[in-house]
């Protein structure tokens, strides 16, 4: 970037903390620091073992080598939230901090999961960074920056834009950025497939670290030939540190109000002696307070509150002003973003079991379709919502459909690419519904199953998905009771095959669905207006992909 403050100001975020505090890694990662204080004429001084995310790390130095301890020393080591969580649910006789001071409180939630028992689950917020979209300098320019302060809808949707991502199931930025993801598709005519399809674009560079991915920044010397990235989530500080340290690949801060920021909760652990007790005691008083703030303000990190960059504010790719964000929000709710981000980065093996009877032929008032058509329409624009590698077969089914047999094959079992590279998206708007065909339910249900539980493949989400307008229509086909007797045979728990029921108008049976896709651990889901098939199954398949 080549371009600094006559008074050196953004050199503060790497202050000669050169003192021999702190020591700077390539794009920023900070190593451990080591701090100790004690009087001479102390006999048995008191140690505190501090453990520290690298953004926090030096700030907390510079506030442990003010204190004026009694009788002790302090340490403080930098440690990744997340394998510092794994580290304090283990018991293998290694030291134990006495204070944690992670990147976020999802590290100390992440820890509980893992069984560290003495890890409260929230501690007071020492500092706070806004998690940003760092977009390459060109690609913010194409989109009107510095004169417009673009949002992360139109970031995403800018040519040049190729997203990454730190691993959200390991880095709390990751983790976050979901939630600014999913808010910058609710505009969309279809957030749920639109979320979906922006998750996969993330999923293709999905990294572990901020700093995997400014090594694939263009214009690096590490991207080694590698996909270059040019847009990603990333802590405000981290970034505030790359442009200070790289002037060849410049990043833009771009922010959004529904990404929590990260807060560097103060936590102190369980064991403390009473000898620890006033180094911990002093420690929080001085973090939490004048010390805290000054430190703080020197390496990059913003107070708490949100409040304005104090020593960094002249760095035009940052907004400096003050930022308030939403709150993180309850633990099972990050969860689901989890769960949902793991769902779409897995293969499945699915069967898809479309109805075809005639009550299908029935017009849809406003739309100038019938069921079936809007049926077929949003079938295939669900093609677009698995991966490309996942095994879809898809089936017609009504009465006697062929032969005696109630259903027959529209689509063979075959990757979704090869599907949509060899016409299925024409043939299933060929698809029509039989005239006088009943809904052959029970019987299509049962033997498509059976090919599923011969077919299951490790590895992949395994599927069956039916969608239809109404009960089950055949007298000489096997009853209901009958039919959760063999599906309730036919599970496995160590090989799972969840029934997804779709319903499709008034007369879709809400009670059969549930009764059929419980006996498998799935669900049912109905829309009793036609025309919100798409945004019904949408978003079915999106708690599919996540669950």
């Amino acid at each position: 970037m080549g371009r600094h403050s006559p008074d050196g100001r953004r050199r503060l975020l790497v202050p000669a903390l050169a003192t021999s505090l702190v020591v700077v890694l390539g794009a920023a990662a900070w190593i451990t620091v080591s701090v100790v204080k004690s009087r001479p004429t102390c006999e048995q001084p008191a140690k505190v073992l501090v453990t520290a995310s690298a953004d926090i790390a030096p700030a907390l130095s510079l506030v442990a080598r003010g204190l004026d301890l009694r009788c002790g020393s302090i340490e403080v080591q930098t440690r990744d939230a997340t394998a510092a969580a794994e580290e304090l649910a283990m018991s293998d006789g290694s030291p134990r901090p006495q204070v944690w001071v992670p990147d976020s409180t999802l590290a100390l939630r992440r820890a509980h999961q893992f069984g560290a028992a003495d890890v409260p689950e929230s501690g007071a917020s020492m500092a706070s960074s806004p998690v940003v979209l760092a977009v390459a300098e060109d690609v913010a320019k194409g989109i009107g920056w510095p004169e417009h302060a673009p949002t992360w809808a139109e970031v995403l949707g800018a040519q040049g834009a190729v997203p990454g991502m730190p691993d959200p199931a390991r880095d709390s930025v990751g983790a976050v950025a979901l939630l600014g993801l999913k808010e910058s598709v609710k505009a969309a005519a279809e957030p749920a497939a639109a979320y979906v399809a922006l998750l996969r674009r993330f999923s293709a560079n999905t990294l572990g670290a901020e700093t995997d991915l400014i090594a694939r920044l263009p214009g690096s010397s590490g991207t080694g030939g590698t996909a270059a990235v040019t847009a990603f989530p990333a802590s405000e500080n981290s970034l505030l540190r790359h442009n200070i340290e790289d002037a060849t690949s410049p990043l833009v801060a771009v922010y959004s109000a529904a990404v929590p920021t990260l807060d560097y909760p103060f936590a102190e652990l369980g064991g403390i002696t009473p000898q620890q007790r006033p180094i911990v005691d002093a420690l929080r008083d001085a973090v939490l307070g004048d010390a805290g703030a000054d430190a703080i303000a020197k390496t990059g990190l913003r107070a708490a509150g949100g409040q304005a960059l104090r020593e960094h504010a002249d760095d035009p790719r940052v907004s400096a002003s003050g930022f308030r964000a939403a709150n993180l929000p309850p633990a099972t709710a990050v969860d689901d973003l989890l769960n949902q981000w793991a769902g779409i980065n897995l293969s499945a093996r699915v069967q898809v079991l479309v109805d075809v009877s005639g009550s299908m032929n029935a017009q849809v008032p406003g739309t100038g379709l019938n069921r079936m058509q809007l049926s077929m329409q949003a079938t295939a624009k669900a093609l677009h919502l698995f991966k490309p590698t996942t095994q879809l077969r898809m089936l017609a089914f009504s009465t006697r459909l062929d032969g005696d047999k109630d259903y027959r094959e529209l689509l063979p079992m075959a990757p979704v690419a090869q599907h949509l590279a060899s016409g299925a998206l024409d043939k299933l708007a060929q698809v029509t519904a039989t005239p006088n065909g009943g809904t052959g339910l029970y019987d299509s249900v049962l033997d498509t199953y059976r090919t599923a539980r011969r077919e299951w493949e490790p590895g992949r989400l395994n599927l069956v998905i039916v969608l239809t307008d109404g009960r089950n229509e055949d007298p000489h086909g096997i009853s209901r009771a009958d039919l959760l007797t063999e599906l309730a045979k036919l599970q496995d728990p160590r090989r799972p095959i969840p029934l997804i029921g779709v319903g499709i108008g008034p007369d879709a049976d809400k009670p059969e669905l549930d009764q059929l896709t419980a006996a498998t651990g799935g669900q049912a889901f109905v829309a009793p207006d036609p025309a919100k098939i798409t945004d019904v199954f949408f978003g079915a398949l999106s708690r599919i992909a996540g669950g």
